[in-house]
């Protein structure tokens, strides 16, 4: 009878590992596309990870994923830099650099996240001149830890996720249109031709899961193409607010 016990406690051992393994690998799947979406440069095979390579590379010596293992870091392509560049003004004839820079992913084991876990990210950040940081928790971050967020904006930009709303890439979702960030020159474009302030173009909160998922930042503006069924596609255009 005991026998039989082991054997089921080792079976359902065996699934939950399974179960995890799977959880993150479709957690790091996404984080990885969402990566690439913004305009950072990942190889295919990176991003295109099967579940058995990502097991293999991930495990800790029990054969559970090592999320201490799951880091990664990213820099932008030229074409991100170049939606990042700032248009020179008759203040500004010369502007300033793009604000923009090398990413680090990083997905944070244990299941406490308070202000001293927060602090020791930001310092990483800030010591490896990262431009932005994504830290990705299996459970809620604390509100005192959250406040130092803005706190180190100046020095570098923290982004926090949980690994459960990253299980679904949602902008794979067909009723999820296509979300493009336009450049700074393009965003001057678009407003000229149509003689528009950006206060007067409808707006997308900071806060709404695409503008999370694509790192927008207030002032900026999407291009959002939909299909239609006589103009067969049409774009609009939201600024982020």
């Amino acid at each position: 009878m005991s026998m039989a016990t082991e054997e089921e406690r080792a079976t359902k051992a065996r699934e939950a590992g399974d179960r995890e393994a799977a959880r993150l690998w479709r957690a790091w799947r996404t984080v990885h596309e969402m990566v690439q979406d913004r305009g950072y440069q990942l190889s295919e095979e990176e991003v295109k990870i099967s579940l058995k390579d990502f097991r293999y590379q991930y495990s800790g010596p029990d054969g559970s994923i090592d999320r201490n293992k799951m880091k990664f870091s990213a820099d932008p392509s030229e074409i991100m830099v170049k939606r990042y560049t700032n248009l020179p003004t008759t203040a500004q004839p010369v502007p300033p650099p793009p604000d923009v820079g090398r990413i680090w992913v990083e997905f944070l084991p244990g299941d406490n996240v308070g202000i001293k876990q927060m602090r020791n990210f930001a310092q990483f950040l800030s010591q490896n001149s990262h431009h932005t940081g994504i830290l990705i928790t299996n459970v809620s971050i604390t509100p005192a830890a959250m406040k130092i967020i803005p706190a180190v904006a100046n020095e570098t930009r923290i982004e926090c996720f949980m690994e459960q709303d990253l299980l679904v890439n949602i902008t794979h979702h067909e009723l999820v249109p296509k979300h493009v960030l336009l450049s700074k020159e393009e965003r001057g474009k678009l407003l000229e031709r149509y003689r528009l302030k950006d206060t007067q173009l409808p707006r997308i909160q900071l806060s709404d899961p695409i503008a999370r998922y694509l790192g927008l930042r207030r002032g900026q503006v999407v291009k959002i193409i939909r299909k239609s069924e006589t103009a067969g596609r049409y774009a609009s255009y939201r600024l982020c607010v």
